[in-house]
């Protein structure tokens, strides 16, 4: 698998001199088979997802938009996917299960007066479905999804696989729901461990530091630290921290990556534009997100 990363940051984005180097657009993560040119797989599609279109070079996007949760930060670049509103494109979109049709919950975001169109709209290859928990093939991937704590809705992990390398996405995670956990910042719970178990590469809502974490907790999302436990407790290969604080700066985020460099795990940040090739990572011959090679801005 080659995963390109498009959005790196929760709740809202970020713009400004102290963030060019990691980014700005909230969550978004695009995934391609080993040998193909144009992903498949998106996770997510927050505003990240308009530096998606980059990767295509004018071609239409032919492929499922994986949504772990419907908060704004996650949906909010679907209506500004140019690659997504071709007319040969095809648009699968999956959400986790609501209990009624999908594009009526997403309408309740999009549509008037919130905003000037309903879903459907968005182009004549959209579809909208709901996602049950447990295995699916989606485009050629082996996809676990499970429930896992976060506020304000159902959401869930995702662990991709092609057969021969893997990745952990809990973009959005809030351990603390579960319980304190060993260190008090949220229990390795079974569906953590399951998503996470052995993956090449976690990537993983890392919001809070442990310091900020007791006044933080509220609003439903991790730690750095927590992220490192998982990875050590599940066997996962390494991290990339992810669905940073619209706040954190890139010399913030320098530090934090800084001071994991004693880890029993690889530990990055993820930036806009990382390139994961997961048969490297997982051959041990990179680690993850050793690529910057500003993938997003020379892509077509």
């Amino acid at each position: 698998m080659r995963i390109v990363i498009c959005g790196v940051r929760g709740s809202t984005p970020a713009s400004g001199r102290s963030f060019l180097r990691y980014g700005g657009h909230t969550s978004c993560v695009a995934v391609a088979h080993d040998g193909e040119q144009d992903p498949t797989l998106i996770l997510d599609a927050g505003t990240g997802l308009t530096n998606a279109t980059e990767l295509f070079g004018g071609r239409s996007f032919r492929g499922s938009l994986l949504l772990g949760h419907l908060h704004w930060d996650h949906t909010h670049g679907m209506p500004f996917f140019p690659s997504g509103a071709q007319a040969d494109s095809r648009v699968t979109v999956l959400l986790p299960e609501q209990g009624e049709e999908a594009e009526a919950v997403l309408a309740r975001a999009f549509s008037p007066p919130h905003f000037p169109v309903l879903p459907h709209v968005l182009g004549p290859g959209w579809s909208f479905a709901g996602l049950d928990p447990g295995e699916h093939s989606i485009e050629g991937f082996t996809v676990l999804a499970r429930e896992i704590p976060h506020k304000g809705g159902r959401t869930y992990g995702y662990r991709v696989s092609d057969g021969t390398s893997s990745l952990a996405y809990l973009s959005d995670h809030s351990p603390v729901a579960m319980g304190p956990g060993p260190e008090g910042l949220g229990e390795y719970h079974e569906a953590a461990m399951e998503l996470a178990d052995g993956v090449d590469v976690l990537i993983h809502d890392a919001q809070h530091t442990a310091g900020e974490f007791p006044d933080q907790a509220y609003l439903g999302h991790a730690s750095v630290e927590y992220v490192v436990g998982l990875a050590e407790a599940s066997g996962a290969g390494s991290v990339l921290l992810f669905h940073h604080a619209p706040g954190r700066t890139d010399d913030e985020l320098d530090a934090i990556v800084t001071g994991q460099a004693g880890a029993p795990v690889s530990v990055q940040a993820a930036a806009e534009g990382d390139v994961l090739d997961l048969r490297a990572v997982a051959a041990g011959r990179a680690p993850a997100a050793a690529v910057r090679q500003s993938a997003l801005r020379s892509a077509g």
